[in-house]
């Protein structure tokens, strides 16, 4: 199968365990105020290569590299594509890493249902991003409900498939007690999550924003103080290692 990548980073340490060869897929249907890959966003495009010529290039690292994750943009926009990947990555004994936002997930297609069971047969991590817990804010944030990622949260949960949680905290966005509490909750509820991942907000990506031409829609909003990071760590329970 024929994918449209964004990007290739051979020696990634902060997408899962260990060293892993990152693929970072082209196109999005969320538009989060604070994304770094602006350039991601529109379907169709990028770089053009199948799996084997993938794998081909995996096999390169296979003696530096722990496994491979699959990012974005949003990956699950190209579901089969990655279910062939994970399926060839696995064959060379390699872990397989999802790191994606849920947001294609719809629990009552059949169809659907089916393909992300096919892909989870192959994929040893989840790693998803929880944005934002109340729905008319996840809209604001991100131009689209939580629901679906709420209940593909849900349905990893109910498959005992391992997880990783993520949480970009964003100061006077999802910053608030309120909001980190009932995030908090909502995770709890939930089976097989590993690891809860805070990551703070940042503005690299604005000279980025200026070069594309797009409006930076966060230009005012500051880089999170490590009181508010060490503060958000305490109610999620984060414990450094």
């Amino acid at each position: 199968m024929i994918g449209n990548i964004h990007s290739i980073e051979t020696f990634g340490t902060v997408d899962g365990p260990g060293i892993r060869f990152v693929i970072f897929m082209q196109g999005c249907d969320f538009r989060c105020q604070y994304c770094h890959n602006p350039d991601s966003w529109v379907c169709g495009k990028g770089e053009q290569q199948s799996t084997d010529e993938l794998i081909d290039e995996i096999k390169k690292y296979t003696r530096y590299i722990q496994g491979v994750t699959v990012s974005g943009g949003e990956p699950l926009l190209q579901i089969e594509f990655i279910t062939e990947l994970f399926t060839k990555v696995k064959e060379l004994g390699l872990n397989t890493c999802l790191d994606t936002c849920g947001s294609v997930f719809n629990k009552d297609d059949k169809s659907v249902v089916e393909k992300f069971d096919k892909l989870l047969n192959v994929c040893d991590l989840v790693m998803l991003d929880i944005k934002h817990i109340n729905n008319e804010k996840h809209i604001e944030l991100t131009g689209k409900e939580n629901t679906a990622v709420l209940n593909f949260a849900k349905y990893l949960s109910d498959k005992g498939q391992p997880m990783w949680i993520r949480y970009v905290l964003v100061p006077t966005i999802n910053d608030d007690d309120k909001t980190l509490l009932e995030w908090k909750s909502f995770v709890d509820g939930l089976n097989m999550v590993e690891k809860i991942e805070l990551l703070p907000y940042h503005r690299l990506a604005i000279e980025k924003y200026e070069r594309l031409g797009i409006k930076y829609r966060l230009e005012n909003v500051p880089e999170p103080t490590q009181e508010q990071i060490n503060h958000a760590k305490e109610i999620f329970e984060i414990r450094e290692s």
